[in-house]
């Protein structure tokens, strides 16, 4: 890492907890690749408005914004971008003296992970969960060109976001034999303490070209590791991370992101299994 000096540009992460957040080790290691004098730091966030003249009187350049800040920023930002707007969350600011700007790069994250392995534009995707991953990945996939099928556990949830995404929705126990080229996980099911369960126990695995999971700790998943041996084409929840955090990187420095170095930094901070 650049020595911090008086020039030393400052980022950083706002949530609460923050801790456990893999973003400062990534945003870092690609500052340090690129031989740029910022650094990126934690910040635990209680009072949202109070944070945000903080960061803009310290003279902070850029934010990424984490649980449960996402939604509750969006009143005090200066403008938000249309795909965020649309989305209902931010997880990105940049801030300049007079302004701060909110987008949202979860969408970007889902739709570049997913892109390394298909075409998008005229596909048809089954998505899982209806909560803000859900949400961001569905706008996203919209805005790529991509028929969503939203299915989730909440009939009333769902079927909101389904009409948000002018989409059909099916319930979670209700998805065998539904058509689509691909499947991503947008629920949290995968993670500890449900390691070992299946979004949908019912699914017929191989009838999916590719299955993505956005879990990422475990890296691999009982449902990633079921796709593979069904013959699919998978991607791991640590793409999608990678993918978002390169593109929040783009937005502030307008330099191409590290992409092999923050995944390296990401690796060796992931378990593969629990």
């Amino acid at each position: 890492m650049p020595t911090i000096d008086g020039l030393t540009e400052i980022y950083g992460i706002m949530g609460l907890p923050v801790a456990h957040s893999l973003s400062p080790a990534m945003h870092n290691r690609a500052f340090a690749e690129l031989n740029l004098n910022k650094v990126y730091l934690p910040f635990p966030v209680t009072e949202v408005e109070a944070a945000l003249k903080g960061f803009r009187a310290l003279g902070v350049r850029g934010v990424s914004v984490t649980i449960p800040h996402k939604q509750a920023v969006i009143p005090f930002l200066d403008s938000v971008d249309p795909v965020a707007a649309a989305i209902g969350a931010v997880n990105t600011l940049v801030i300049g003296a007079e302004r701060i700007h909110g987008l949202n790069t979860d969408w970007l994250g889902a739709t570049r992970a997913l892109a390394q392995v298909m075409e998008l534009p005229g596909r048809r995707v089954l998505l899982l969960g209806a909560g803000g991953s859900a949400r961001a990945i569905g706008f996203g996939l919209k805005e790529r060109g991509v028929e969503v099928v939203l299915a989730s556990r909440t009939p009333e949830r769902g079927q909101q976001l389904a009409k948000d995404l002018a989409c059909e929705w099916h319930d979670l126990r209700d998805v065998a034999g539904i058509s689509a080229e691909a499947l991503v996980n947008a629920t949290s099911v995968g993670m500890a303490p449900e390691i070992e369960r299946l979004p949908a126990p019912a699914l017929d695995l191989s009838a999916f070209r590719v299955v993505m999971d956005i879990v990422y700790s475990p890296l691999e998943t009982r449902l990633l590791r079921e796709a593979a041996q069904a013959g699919c084409l998978v991607v791991n929840g640590l793409e999608m991370l990678l993918f978002q955090g390169a593109a929040q990187f783009e937005i502030w420095t307008g330099k191409e992101a590290p992409l092999a170095v923050m995944r390296s930094e990401l690796l060796g901070r992931i378990p593969k299994s629990e």
